[in-house]
Formats: structure tokens, C-alpha cells, sequence
């Protein structure tokens, strides 16, 4: 068990002293502005409409974020363990 929390932690304080790479978040981005529009739209009296764009853009928000985070985990353990 020692073993492998040495090895761990060995491979955490590698993998933080590597270069990270920019990923790439636009999608991300795009569906918080949809959000934000939509939440706008609410405010200045459209419910109907504001509503679905909201509700669209929050699930929209989730997927995207999802993604990035898929692929973020994915380049981590990918430096960290050579893979």
C-alpha cells in the first residue's frame, strides 16, 4: 500500500511540473454567453422566450463542460502516466 501511494505521488508531482497545455474552452464559453443572454432576455420581461434560451444554454453548458472536462482528465493522466 505504501508502495503505491509512493507511486502516486510521484506521478502527481511529475505530471504538475510538466508544461500545461491551453485547452480549448470556447465551446464552454459560447453556451455561458447563450445563458447569459437568455437570463437577459427573462429580465427584460420575455419569459417564453428567455426561458427556453436559458434552458438550452444551461444544458448546452453542461454537455460542453463535460467534454472539457473529459479531455482535461484525459491530458493529465496521459502525461502522468506516459500513455
Amino acid at each position: 500500500m505504501k508502495l503505491l501511494i509512493a507511486i502516486l505521488t510521484a506521478a502527481v508531482l511529475a505530471g504538475s511540473t510538466l508544461p500545461a497545455r491551453a485547452a480549448d474552452d470556447t465551446k464552454v464559453k459560447a453556451a455561458t454567453e447563450q445563458v447569459q443572454t437568455g437570463a437577459r432576455k427573462i429580465g427584460e420581461g420575455e419569459i417564453g422566450s428567455g426561458a427556453k434560451q436559458t434552458a438550452k444554454g444551461i444544458g448546452n453548458t453542461i454537455v460542453e463542460g463535460a467534454k472539457y472536462s473529459g479531455r482535461t482528465i484525459k491530458d493529465f493522466f496521459s502525461r502522468a502516466f506516459g500513455s
